[in-house]
């Protein structure tokens, strides 16, 4: 499929700003004639299609942030809204609040609904099946018309753009290490399956906590879930998968989730088997949430710092907005955007209860 050309690429062959492009395309009387009538020339030779992404911008700023979530009932995307809101209400501005339900599709209609004179920049995390896909245009192009974006939790590299993360890699080792500390010999992974980065992430920490405790990583020990199956409303999979997983790991005495969902879920199934938490199995999950809290017993957690990420997003993305209030058409510099991009790492701690020694 012929790729289709963006405002950066028109400006880059005309050598002229995207600003330029963009006030050309809308008819503006700020850009004179000649120069109009040649980039719609350009434009219309290349099939250019405006996805109304961009049409909020200088002239309409509205004080409101975008925010983009895959889901509203997961504990840590709403302790980011708060810290987001925490932050934008205090300089001023207002927030909307859209989700994907970690579709590709409702993703870009929330960016273009939101964008067409709703908001002035976004914060998101991406939805799994666009990670999956491995699409990311709807997010180029929005930056590339001047509508800044900033990332958290799930984000990519082919993006350039502020970013706020977790440590998961460290984060993973921390709770890995913990077990190993506690005597745990036979170490069980619950993970997601790796396109999603932050899984992927905890994977790597896990096995680099084995590694640097000279305990050899069996692959028999790792279960994938398969998370394109909504698992929260098929509970009854996850725990037939996480059963079969103990019967064929009899040896198990330690469990590190990925997140709390399936550490939850590991434990009820444990139980179920007759082992005892944690004498005979203990358990750690990743995500502080209120199942961590109110399971049965209580569970090991490394906690995200979901309202702290909030409000660094939060930060991020108005201080980027005053930039380009600040700077106008010279935030671009020879029709590239600035690189000046900061990427924020949260660090992660252990939050010890009653699933570990």
């Amino acid at each position: 499929m012929k790729r289709k050309i963006t405002l950066k690429q028109i400006a880059r062959e005309l050598d002229v700003s995207i600003s330029t492009v963009s006030k050309a395309l809308s008819n503006s009387k700020e850009i004179s004639e000649d120069t109009t009538q040649k980039i719609q020339a350009f434009a219309k030779l290349y099939n250019y299609k405006p996805n109304n992404i961009a049409l909020s911008l200088k002239n309409r700023k509205t004080k409101t942030i975008g925010i983009l979530i895959p889901e509203i009932v997961h504990h840590f995307f709403s302790t980011v809204i708060r810290g987001i809101e925490l932050i934008a209400n205090r300089r001023g501005y207002n927030v909307i609040v859209g989700l994907s339900n970690e579709s590709f599709t409702k993703e870009i209609i929330n960016m273009e609904m939101l964008a067409t004179g709703s908001i002035d920049g976004f914060i998101l995390s991406i939805s799994k099946e666009t990670l999956l896909k491995q699409d990311y245009h709807h997010f180029n192009a929005t930056i590339d018309q001047g509508m800044p974006i900033v990332m958290f939790d799930r984000v990519v590299s082919e993006v350039e753009c502020d970013k706020v993360i977790v440590d998961d890699f460290n984060g993973a080792v921390k709770a890995v290490k913990k077990l190993i500390d506690n005597g745990c010999k036979n170490i069980g992974l619950i993970t997601t399956m790796d396109y999603v980065s932050v899984g992927r992430l905890r994977t790597q920490g896990y096995l680099e906590a084995l590694q640097s405790n000279c305990v050899e990583a069996n692959s028999n020990l790792i279960l994938k879930i398969d998370d394109s199956l909504d698992v929260e409303n098929h509970l009854e999979i996850l725990e037939n998968e996480m059963g079969q997983f103990f019967k064929m790991n009899g040896n198990i005495d330690g469990i590190f989730a990925v997140n709390e969902l399936y550490a939850v879920t590991a434990m009820k199934v444990a139980r179920k088997l007759g082992l005892s938490i944690p004498d005979d199995i203990q358990v750690i999950g990743f995500t502080d949430g209120v199942l961590s809290k109110h399971a049965t017993p209580s569970l090991t957690t490394v906690s995200q710092h979901g309202q702290k990420m909030g409000e660094q997003a939060a930060n991020l993305l108005i201080d980027r907005l005053e930039a380009l209030d600040a700077e106008g058409d010279q935030y671009f510099t020879n029709n590239e955007r600035k690189s000046d991009f900061i990427k924020m790492v949260i660090e992660t701690e252990i939050i010890e209860r009653e699933s570990t020694k």
